[in-house]
């Protein structure tokens, strides 16, 4: 269990294309992977690229918990056409106390079914690629809340064009949508932002939007 408090250790269950994109994508951010499908040629594929494969039944308890998966604090499951499985494998997961468990949707029902049965995350694929979630498992942000309705505050560091001017001069918020809610500066607490705010250059953000909007500010960074 030591390991487990990391934090840059995932589980990636089921290795079809989005599953495997975003393996891909936390092992060239440094995360330490172990990807389970029981495809063996969807495993085959990704062995030299991830730091652990397996081939397993995912919806057995036991073959989890003999892979060690239990002892991650972040999971995805990533399967796509089996409704059932991905709703049995996000039960497991959820037995096993993992803390953090993303797990992709194939429509808001099904959405709604993986949060009952102990998905913290759920990822639409029309909305949510690989790339985008591995930033949010990993934590690239700094921090992220998302709230309902798609609201979500992010701390973020400041984008250059935000940079040594009068927040109010920046038009961030006509621009990008978003709201700077406040400021740190390093060696002092965060405090509200006025319009008269003027970002430095090693400032922390909290920005509040439509994640959609706070994410692309993100990015600018």
């Amino acid at each position: 269990m030591g390991n487990r408090n990391q934090g840059r250790r995932v589980v990636v269950i089921g290795l079809g294309r989005f599953g495997s994109s975003l393996a891909v994508e936390l092992v060239n951010g440094g995360c330490e992977v172990l990807g389970i499908d029981s495809d063996p040629k969807l495993v085959q594929k990704l062995s030299d690229e991830l730091t652990h494969t397996a081939v397993a039944d995912t919806t057995d308890a036991e073959a989890m918990g003999q892979l060690g998966v239990p002892e991650f604090d972040r999971a995805v499951v990533g399967i796509g056409t089996d409704i059932e499985a991905s709703i049995l494998t996000t039960s497991i997961l959820a037995d096993f106390d993992i803390p953090n468990i993303w797990a992709k949707a194939v429509s808001r029902q099904h959405g709604r079914i993986l949060r009952r049965v102990g998905a913290h995350h759920v990822v639409l694929p029309e909305h949510d690629m690989g790339e985008r979630v591995a930033h949010l498992v990993t934590g690239r942000m700094l921090d992220y809340i998302e709230f309902e309705d798609d609201y979500a505050l992010v701390k973020t560091t400041a984008p250059a064009e935000a940079i040594g001017k009068p927040l109010g001069e920046t038009r961030v918020r006509n621009k990008y949508g978003v709201t700077v809610v406040g400021v740190k500066r390093p060696g002092s607490e965060f405090t509200y932002a006025t319009p008269e705010t003027v970002i430095a250059p090693r400032d922390l953000l909290v920005v509040a939007g439509r994640r959609e909007d706070v994410e692309t500010f993100a990015d600018l960074t």
